[in-house]
């Protein structure tokens, strides 16, 4: 049998005249040890959904590998590419790529009768992933995406509806500035999305391919570059480099050279910004398990000399200041369980109410989100548990020698 579990069970189960002093100690270890953990919960979720919301929003614009002219970054105005058949299957015989989209973007105006604003265009095929936009959009439809002719059909975000007071179903002319001469064209606002993310939002258009490579003067086959989509995110600075390894600093038909950038690369600040939030989170981890540590070493002190007599007479009858440690230690076991239990039941309760009902509002000018993401992390939540309870259980090793200055004779004699 082992003795110290025994006794801690028969402690941890007193209903005699102790109880109105011990119960309200172990009350108040549990729920600071399960609030301590629900806010670690809690903060995990969060950050972790933010980051994945955040991260999906711009993958959404610019996919995870861009196929461009090496040019482009040093250049106001778009440079083309081609992109033919041959490309199209190199990169496709690259291990862990999934989808290539062709796009071409240039830069324009939307004038009205009262206003005008400058915008990109970008145009895309038939070919492009509509699932973002598909989830994004708040009115209209996302019309057919042509390479083969004009659809004069726009898809505009909600900022730019909202600048010049547009709604679906309004036409309006868009000028297009070049070295050589003003084209025009008369667009139908087909339909109005939202992402909330301020720097694509400000400015993107969407139309079909057809359209921008006609007003870029450019051959059939060029493009501003291709977007690729991998299989497996975390792979993909492994791809980047095959990708960097079968085309990077090779020449088109044209003569213009082949260059790729992963998400990362094409929006640093993005990500950057979303990196040092896992500092914060870090903080917040380590002050809940020093609060968690701390309320239960007060809470073993107080429980200690709660049971000051019962201590003595264990050592009357024998036991020595381990087996005595030992018995407390589990006792203090069994509060971090029950507090661990009560703190998961708290925390991932309060992130499925949030995932359900959005009950937690932002500002989206600010967060880039309506509402407060969360995703829970199944085994992140269980190394949290079991951190929380090897460090609080180790905290505890050194206020249980406290035992060994308790002296039989002394103890007992006060009963």
């Amino acid at each position: 049998m082992n003795l110290p579990l025994f006794i801690a069970k028969k402690i941890h189960k007193d209903t005699g005249d102790n109880v109105k002093v011990s119960r309200p100690v172990i009350r108040i270890a549990t729920l600071g040890v399960a609030i301590g953990l629900a806010i670690m919960i809690i903060t995990v979720a969060v950050v972790i959904g933010f980051k994945h919301t955040i991260r999906d929003k711009v993958i959404g614009f610019g996919s995870h590998i861009k196929i461009e002219n090496l040019l482009t970054q040093q250049s106001p105005t778009p440079l083309p590419i081609s992109i033919d058949d041959s490309i199209t299957k190199k990169l496709m015989s690259v291990e862990g790529i999934g989808h290539i989209e062709r796009f071409a973007t240039t830069q324009g105006i939307l004038k009205t009768d009262s206003d005008f604003y400058g915008i990109v265009l970008k145009g895309v095929g038939p070919e492009y992933n509509l699932t973002f936009l598909r989830q994004n959009i708040t009115e209209g439809e996302i019309p057919t995406f042509s390479d083969k002719e004009n659809q004069n059909k726009l898809l505009i975000s909600r900022m730019i509806a909202d600048k010049l007071k547009l709604n679906v179903g309004d036409k309006i002319f868009a000028y297009f500035i070049s070295t050589e001469n003003v084209r025009a064209r008369r667009f139908k606002i087909c339909g109005i999305y939202e992402t909330n993310m301020t720097q694509f939002d400000k400015n993107l258009c969407f139309t079909d391919i057809y359209t921008t490579i006609k007003l870029n003067g450019w051959e059939k086959d060029q493009y501003s570059g291709a977007e690729v989509q991998v299989k497996d995110f975390d792979n993909i600075n492994k791809n980047i480099q095959d990708i960097e390894n079968a085309i990077n600093r090779k020449t088109d038909k044209y003569g213009e050279t082949y260059t790729s950038h992963t998400i990362y690369e094409s929006y640093p600040q993005i990500f950057s910004w979303l990196e040092l939030l896992d500092i914060n989170v870090w903080i917040i981890l380590i002050l809940m398990v020093c609060v968690a540590g701390f309320t239960m070493i007060s809470g073993l002190l107080i429980i200690i000399l709660e049971q000051t007599q019962t201590i003595g007479t264990l050592k009357a009858l024998g036991a020595n200041n381990k087996v005595i440690r030992k018995t407390f230690l589990w006792f203090s076991f069994f509060i971090l369980v029950r507090g661990l239990m009560l703190g998961n039941i708290l925390g991932i309760g309060l992130v499925f109410l949030q995932t359900t009902t959005g009950i937690v509002s932002l500002d989206p000018s600010t967060y880039y989100v309506k509402t407060a993401p969360m995703e829970l992390n199944i085994i992140l939540i269980l190394l949290i548990n079991i951190a929380t309870l090897l460090i609080s259980m180790l905290v505890l090793i050194a206020p249980s020698y406290m035992i060994a200055h308790i002296h039989p004779a002394k103890s007992i004699r006060y009963e």
